[in-house]
């Protein structure tokens, strides 16, 4: 084991993210080009690292940060997209057309549309977009917010088509010899790794997840019902469950035979057809509808600068429910399969790009981005503009303009907002990277160990043979201070493979519960919540809804806890 300064000198630029960004509360724009600066100054004194290393891993984690925003763009893109063409609208209609219950649409809105919002899109965006729909059909802001934020834990580890598992463990593994060597010994490609990790990961999430929807509209009843309880939640167990199934079953499969791109997009579209279908046809509603007591009696601190109740017309709702088309502010007559097009669109181009071999050559060998052995140093970085998801979500939503008859003005706005939301994201993700590809790389200037091995090393041995209990909680940390599921797997992703390794268990395991902890995280990161309370209105009751969601972290995390150590050690002890 490392001496105490090694192991000081390696927590340091944690240490900083964490002070800088949870203490002091500032953003990530701010933390992480000071978190990177630390990270060169201590590997430059404490592992001998050279100007050109230290460039060469910047440049690498630079590449990989480009990656993943090329995906958020197209993400936010075809989002902003839907929202000026009105679809979002019509698309809200249709499901407060099926019940006007809170505890169904919380089923619908939180824990199915927004695993597939997650699954499309990720990075925070289902909480910004399904928070703003529930205040539209008139939920108090900090209810909508509290719920919208439980409820899609399951899809965030496979977030905007697999990007956690894809970019934050497959594209960062690729670069480290250590685990390249390990993996090969094994028989196994990365990607035939990360795809097996899916699986775990998958396994934890299908089986924790059973009560999340439950969780999300008890949470509901007992904290804004006027009885404040939790037995208006056990009426509607019954639809809870068959949602979780519905969801569950699907996805799972699809982490199984597909790999980490598809699970969170195709599970949540299955799931959101069956259990709506079921609705409609009547089954599983409960006796009596459920609501919110008088706005008036709501304390102040629920409702923010914007008024509950303005997003969707009773009109709206009847012609939704004829199962006709719904008019809106913004574009009249489209119907709700013309509203849901584009993402069918996306979700089939997705499927097609990954499983037809012909075309998947033909886009991974073209327009790809390439500088090997940058500097001398042997690292290398490399940018799929064609293959990576990006581009299907720029192609759909260019489609989109077409298909809803969007005006120049509509298609101005959706890629101004998507700029103004990009931007800040550039920054910060190019030196989170970049710092976590310094302490990857320490290693090989000299005869030291990383940075993260000394810390795994470390971790491991505080935790002894319990260590798979905590797996998740460290991917749950890494994105409560970065907010992101993908930059918890950089920052931790090889941090957890060492560590199994160092106690001769499991490393899919161990980094499935990695991934699974990152998703943990979002239900109380910072930034995500203070996003989420922006759009209804509401900054300021950060501590309120982060002491909400405490709840459902909770469970979360000692019931994936337990799971991963009965899978460690009693379910597959001689898995790699």
């Amino acid at each position: 084991m490392a001496n105490a300064s090694l192991i000081l000198l390696a927590l340091l630029p944690l240490i900083a993210i964490t002070v800088i960004m949870v203490v002091l509360y500032q953003p990530a724009t701010i933390t992480m080009p000071i978190a990177w600066l630390i990270a060169a100054i201590v590997g430059f004194i404490g592992w001998s690292m050279p100007p050109q290393l230290i460039a060469a891993a910047s440049i690498a984690g630079v590449f990989t940060a480009t990656e993943i925003l090329w995906i958020v763009f197209g993400a936010i893109l075809l989002l902003y997209t839907l929202k000026q063409s009105g679809a979002f609208d019509v698309i809200n209609a249709g499901f407060s057309s099926i019940s006007d219950d809170r505890r169904v649409q919380v089923v619908l809105l939180v824990f199915l549309m927004g695993s597939f919002i997650e699954g499309a899109a990720g990075f925070g965006t289902p909480a910004a977009i399904v928070g703003p729909l529930l205040v539209g059909l008139g939920f108090p802001p900090l209810a909508a917010i509290a719920v919208a934020l439980t409820g899609n834990i399951m899809a965030i580890t496979f977030g905007a088509v697999g990007t956690p598992l894809i970019i934050g463990l497959e594209e960062v593994f690729s670069q480290n010899q250590q685990i390249l060597q390990a993996i090969d010994a094994q028989g196994l490609t990365v990607d035939q790794y990360v795809a097996d990790i899916a699986v775990w990961a998958a396994s934890i999430h299908a089986i924790v997840g059973v009560l999340l929807p439950f969780i999300g509209v008890a949470m509901m009843t007992r904290f804004f019902g006027e009885e404040r309880s939790i037995r208006p939640a056990f009426e509607v167990l019954p639809l809870t469950t068959f949602a979780w199934a519905s969801f569950a079953i699907p996805y799972w499969l699809t982490a199984y035979f597909l790999g980490p791109t598809f699970p969170a997009l195709l599970g949540s579209m299955v799931g959101l057809f069956v259990t709506a279908a079921t609705l409609r046809a009547g089954y599983l509603l409960p006796d009596n509808e459920w609501d919110f007591g008088p706005q008036e009696q709501w304390p102040a601190h629920w409702v923010g600068d914007i008024e509950p109740g303005e997003s969707v017309t009773e009109d709206d709702r009847a012609v939704a429910a004829d199962g006709g088309t719904v008019g809106t502010s913004r574009r009249e007559g489209m119907s709700l399969e013309m509203a849901w097009t584009p993402y069918v669109l996306t979700a089939a181009l997705l499927v097609v790009t990954r499983v037809w071999d012909p075309l998947q050559t033909f886009l991974t060998s073209n327009l790809v981005i390439v500088w090997n052995n940058i500097f001398g140093t042997g690292i290398g970085g490399e940018f799929r503009t064609l293959y990576l998801p990006g581009a299907i979500f720029v192609l759909v939503s260019v489609s989109t303009y077409a298909l809803h008859g969007m005006n120049s003005e509509e298609i101005t706005a959706s890629w101004r907002e998507t700029g103004r939301n990009i931007l800040p994201a550039v920054i910060a993700l190019w030196f989170a990277v970049a710092t976590v590809q310094i302490m990857i790389n320490s290693g090989e200037a000299g005869t030291l160990d990383s940075m993260l091995v000394i810390l795994s090393d470390l971790a491991a041995n505080i935790a002894g043979g319990a260590y798979p209990f905590f797996a998740s909680l460290v991917g749950a940390f890494g994105a409560f201070i970065a907010g992101s599921n993908t930059v918890s797997d950089i920052l931790f992703g090889t941090f957890q493979f060492n560590a199994a390794q160092n106690l001769g268990v499991s490393t899919q395991i161990i980094v499935g519960a990695q991934a699974v902890g990152g998703a943990i995280g979002n239900l109380v990161a910072i930034h995500n919540v203070v996003a989420a309370l922006a759009v209804v209105g509401l900054v300021g009751e950060e501590g309120r809804v982060i002491r909400l969601e405490l709840i459902p972290l909770t469970y979360y995390a000692a019931s994936a806890g337990i799971l991963t150590l009965l899978f460690a050690y009693i379910v597959a002890p001689g898995a790699f």
